[in-house]
């Protein structure tokens, strides 16, 4: 496949597509509902940053010594076995396009709620317009990488300036009657709140993921090894500062107590600083500005499963590619698809949420960890041509143990979610096998 040419900003802004989707316009509703205190609320978006961070470093470490267009997949197959990267991949794939379909979702209801307020069919509009917005960039990812790619800048400008222009707006309009930072907290157990606060990690990591999809593009990136891990650095810092700017002012104009069960939360506070037409028009901003989130990851998870048929997990098929705009029409279709079969079948975002999260659990302990396998094997690189992250090998341990306890605090609140999880994965690597079998006997004949 030719080589499509992103550079450092392209990667950055890829980076902070995947991760600012639309959960930051409604995880803080989930995550005040199940904080202790005002002040676990705020420590959850900061140990969620600081594990994201750690995570990132990784990540980028990753892409650095291995860069590969589907990367994502041929970690797990370099540094594993091929059912295991075809198993776990699968399930990423589900995890993706569950995020997709709850994002959409997301997107969905702020602009409902301004065009059919009150509607008694409010559920299948939302599910119409949640499943138009996939429709749409599947369209606009078949004209190639570079059309999605500036699509995607473009995008994400916008959403970056939404974002701050809130932020910034509750630091300097008067009539906002902000409160105190923390008011006095109740006494809690450590146990209690150690509780909490992986059971707020839920939502939050929900919330800052994708950043690990960007070594997808590995081979697709000019100068790979050096633009793909800046490129996840810079973007993580941003959108930690980002999150922190933006919960403070949910925390300031809405309040504790108002945000655990508020809805249109972003759209509340545009109303709060701008009036009432700052509800109707930052709702509908941001339903456009759901769309960055769309089409990156219907940039980056058909890449995964062109990996997949490159390398023989998948029919050779799925490796296929346009003439024209080398776009992966086959991978990109099948994706599409798997995220409206997602969205159809889950309709709200909070079922979705735990399926989420549980399999990310499980492909991001496990992706995470290849980097002990990948510096062993990849000793003898040039160190002037990779990244190397520091205090290695501290960072990726404390970023698989967050993810072990946010899998494992889903598992105690939602046994459900993680048994279903635990079979898709299952499934996946009996697929795998079968797969393989039936191709030993296509060959054979």
């Amino acid at each position: 496949m030719k080589s499509a040419k992103l550079n450092l900003f392209d990667v950055t802004m890829i980076v902070t597509s995947l991760v600012i989707g639309m959960g930051i316009f409604r995880t803080p509703v989930n995550v005040a509902r199940e904080a202790a205190t005002p002040e676990l609320f705020f420590t959850a978006w900061i140990v969620g940053g600081l594990i994201a961070l750690c995570g990132a470093l990784t990540y980028a470490e990753i892409g650095s010594r291995l860069p590969v267009t589907g990367g994502y997949y041929k970690i797990f197959s370099y540094c594993y076995h091929p059912s295991l990267a075809f198993a776990i991949n699968g399930i990423i794939l589900v995890s993706n396009a569950a995020s997709v379909a709850g994002v959409s979702l997301i997107g969905a209801e702020y602009l409902a709620n301004i065009l059919f307020a009150g509607h008694e069919y409010m559920g299948g509009i939302r599910l119409s317009i949640a499943a138009l917005a996939i429709l749409l960039f599947y369209g606009v990812n078949l004209f190639g990488l570079r059309m999605s790619a500036n699509t995607q800048n473009v995008l994400m400008l916008i959403k970056i300036g939404m974002v701050a222009l809130l932020i910034g707006a509750v630091f300097t309009v008067d009539h906002i009657p902000a409160q105190p930072m923390i008011p006095d907290a109740q006494e809690y157990s450590w146990s209690a709140y150690l509780k909490s606060l992986g059971i707020c990690l839920v939502a939050v990591s929900f919330t800052y993921g994708g950043y690990q999809q960007t070594i997808n593009f590995g081979g697709e990136a000019r100068n790979a090894s050096r633009t793909i891990p800046r490129g996840i650095v810079l973007g993580i810092v941003m959108i930690m500062l980002l999150y922190l700017g933006i919960n403070y002012a949910y925390y300031t104009v809405i309040g504790f107590d108002a945000l655990k069960e508020a809805e249109s939360i972003a759209a509340i506070l545009a109303e709060a600083i701008f009036g009432a037409k700052g509800f109707t028009i930052l709702s509908i901003l941001l339903f456009f500005s759901v769309l960055a989130y769309v089409n990156v990851s219907l940039m980056s998870n058909p890449r995964v499963i062109y990996a997949m048929g490159e390398e023989g997990a998948l029919p050779q098929w799925f490796k296929n590619t346009s003439r024209g705009a080398q776009a992966m029409i086959p991978a990109l279709t099948a994706f599409a698809a798997l995220c409206l079969v997602t969205l159809f079948y889950a309709k709200t975002f909070d079922e979705i949420l735990s399926h989420i999260i549980f399999l990310d659990c499980i492909g991001m302990a496990t992706s995470a960890a290849t980097i002990f396998i990948l510096r062993r094997r990849t000793a003898g690189l040039d160190k002037k041509k990779i990244y190397a992250m520091t205090l290695y090998p501290l960072l990726p341990v404390i970023f698989i143990a967050a993810y072990l306890l946010v899998g494992a605090s889903i598992a105690i609140e939602t046994p459900k979610a993680a048994m279903v999880s635990i079979l898709v994965f299952s499934a996946f690597f009996a697929l795998y096998f079968i797969l393989n079998r039936m191709r030993g006997e296509s060959k054979a004949d």
